[in-house]
């Protein structure tokens, strides 16, 4: 029996990651560099520092992981706390589930500061029970730790949890962890489709799909 549903945030419950392919656009833009096909698929699963020392690697940058992330928020927040909205049904399933005694959690790579106010604004904050970002934990996603500290905070054994995720690094994290997946569409991993749609127990367009139920 399942009684719990731990979410990824950006591309499966918000509508967020256009935001983060401009924002690559504009920094990398800035510093005279074409956004690499691979580039959003390799950060997305990373934490803002792990994320940033990959691109100060990769680029050979001169700045401090620091000035990279203030950088990036300066960037983000803005759009976090106004404009980002949810994706097509999630916050009719999110509540419906919250309202059934689901216990609900929030695994994602993103930071506080950023998901709290777009979360609150989207009126769904309050639904979740516990949050764990890539920080709480020591490998990112691609791994199933973060998933694992989501189901210790609540208490709950990793075969009554539902995993939702978008990209295929947290997919498989997942499934190395023994959960059970369910695979968000978003178009900004629609490279990884075919992939993520074999790893995954099942794979949705959106959360109407779901017809209110956890699995």
């Amino acid at each position: 029996m399942y009684t719990t549903a731990i979410f990824d945030l950006d591309g499966t419950v918000l509508d967020s990651m256009g935001v983060w392919r401009q924002i690559d656009y504009e920094f990398l833009g800035k510093r005279g560099i074409e956004v690499p096909d691979d580039y959003l698929k390799e950060i997305t699963a990373l934490g803002f520092e792990a994320a940033a020392r990959y691109t100060i690697d990769r680029f050979g940058f001169k700045e401090t992981p620091e000035e990279i992330i203030d950088e990036w928020y300066a960037m983000a927040i803005d759009a976090y706390t106004n404009d980002v909205v949810l994706k097509p049904g999630a916050k009719a399933y999110i509540k419906k589930l919250h309202k059934d005694g689901i216990k609900l959690a929030v695994a994602t790579a993103s930071d506080e500061e950023l998901y709290k106010p777009a979360l609150i604004r989207n009126d769904i904050y309050d639904c979740f029970d516990v949050f764990v970002t890539v920080r709480d934990v020591t490998r990112p996603k691609g791994f199933p730790d973060i998933y694992e500290k989501a189901a210790d905070l609540l208490g709950v054994p990793v075969n009554e949890c539902i995993v939702f995720e978008d990209v295929l690094k947290g997919v498989q994290g997942a499934k190395l962890g023994n959960f059970r997946v369910v695979a968000m569409r978003d178009e900004h991993s629609a490279f990884d489709k075919k992939a993520i749609i074999e790893k995954a127990d099942r794979y949705i367009e959106n959360f109407d799909e779901m017809n209110g139920k956890l699995w």
